[in-house]
């Protein structure tokens, strides 16, 4: 059995922005003062993201706030949802290749995402891509900001769901970052990335994933990819 596990952001789709500027509105709810400075986004899930704003704009006891800034983050992109459906997309290939790993015998398919879990619906649901994703046998931001502890959280979702025994090996994480690739190395599952967001190709394979795509156009190439080894 293969469990597929997607990232989202430049790797299924692109919000234009939006995701970081919800992280934006939502410290300014909290807080009443719009933040001074975000940080770096790429790859790191939102309790880090979370965590490093905190800590950059000078708020103390961080993990303290992270569940009020869980609500208002929410809050801010489902207000976000129809700029994000008229400004974002999905990217090349994204959907051709989620029906396509659908079809096949003994794939799961989730995500193991950054994103807490309210807005990965959120997102995908803008463009439709929730369809052929199992959203509650993911792994995500909320559960915790290690992301490479994020595949035994989805294992053991997926195991208790479908009655099965999983275990690393059996997980694919397909993202666009080194940080993706970082994460399935420390979990023993295989990693396929994916040039399509904020890494270069160079950067990927210097990573030294299982695979490497330019993106997800050719979807036989994905389904190679996800499925080999």
């Amino acid at each position: 059995m293969r469990f597929v596990l997607w990232d989202i952001d430049g790797t299924l789709l692109d919000t234009a922005g939006h995701g970081a500027r919800a992280f934006a509105d939502a410290f300014e709810v909290v807080f009443g003062r719009p933040p001074e400075a975000l940080v770096p986004m790429a790859g790191k899930t939102d309790h880090e993201i979370a965590l490093g704003i905190l800590e950059r704009n000078e708020v103390e006891g961080g993990e303290d706030h992270l569940p009020r800034m869980w609500r208002e983050l929410e809050a801010a992109l489902v207000r976000k949802q129809d700029a994000i459906r008229a400004e974002g997309r999905a990217l090349p290939g994204a959907r051709e290749a989620l029906a396509a790993l659908s079809e096949r015998d003994g794939v799961l398919q989730s995500l193991l995402t950054g994103n807490i879990e309210a807005n990965a619906a959120t997102k995908l649901g803008a463009f439709g891509l929730e369809q052929w994703l199992e959203l509650d046998i993911g792994g995500y931001g909320s559960d915790g900001g290690v992301r490479s502890a994020l595949v035994e959280v989805a294992l053991g979702r997926a195991e208790a769901k479908h009655g099965v025994e999983l275990t690393a090996a059996d997980a694919v994480l397909v993202g666009d970052t080194p940080l993706d690739v970082a994460a399935a190395h420390a979990a023993g599952a295989r990693s396929v990335a994916v040039a399509s967001g904020y890494s270069s190709a160079e950067d990927l394979e210097t990573a030294g994933p299982d695979a490497l795509l330019d993106d997800l156009a050719d979807t036989d190439a994905v389904a190679a990819a996800v499925l080999g080894g």
